[in-house]
């Protein structure tokens, strides 16, 4: 079973900010296979899952411990169920990277992302996959605490359905073909998907 983690921080005043595209992403894939989110079992605190049966099984997750504390639930799902570092990827946030664009890496370190931080310290690995989704820097006079934690512009979010749509087919090739291919067709500079 392939495991994947949406990060973000809970509750309705976060919603629609750049810092929770990962729980856009998550929201899509489970929408996509008619699925619902519920409270992960007791033994992994707060967590909120979502399981795809059939031939490419996926636990869908979206840690509800705040961005910065998001290895804690992680830490705890992958105990519970057995998951092997391979079988993760995380989706996030990335500054770094122009708005749109996407960046998938087998490996790591956080880069300076908070969330993936507390992921590779509560996991004690940095072999786990990670979905970097670019939000871009903006204004560089602005604190970029408030740039990801605002919500998304107006001329942002003619694309954003676009972006979340294709961080799910991602994180779906993920499941069925590894992080290498995801790698080969969506990182800067690779082929389109629909030139492979």
């Amino acid at each position: 079973m392939k495991l994947v983690v949406g990060l973000g921080n809970p509750g309705s005043a976060y919603r629609d900010t750049r810092h929770n595209i990962g729980f856009l992403v998550a929201d899509e894939l489970v929408r996509r296979f008619g699925g619902a989110f519920s409270m992960a079992p007791s033994q992994v605190p707060d967590a909120l899952i979502s399981k795809r049966f059939g031939s490419t099984p996926m636990l869908v997750a979206k840690p509800l411990t705040f961005m910065n504390r998001s290895g804690d639930a992680i830490a705890a799902l992958v105990r519970y169920y057995g998951i092997e570092p391979e079988a993760l990827v995380v989706v996030v946030d990335e500054v770094a990277l122009p708005f749109g664009k996407l960046r998938a890496r087998a490996r790591g370190s956080a880069g300076g992302h908070n969330g993936l931080k507390s992921v590779i310290e509560r996991l004690g690995t940095t072999e786990f996959a990670r979905l970097r989704l670019g939000v871009g820097r903006g204004d560089a006079r602005r604190d970029l605490a408030d740039h990801v934690l605002a919500v998304f512009e107006a001329d942002e979010r003619s694309a954003l359905d676009e972006l979340i749509t294709r961080a799910a087919d991602a994180v779906e090739m993920f499941a069925v073909d590894g992080i290498g291919k995801v790698m080969n067709v969506y990182n800067p500079g690779a082929t389109t998907p629909d030139s492979d």
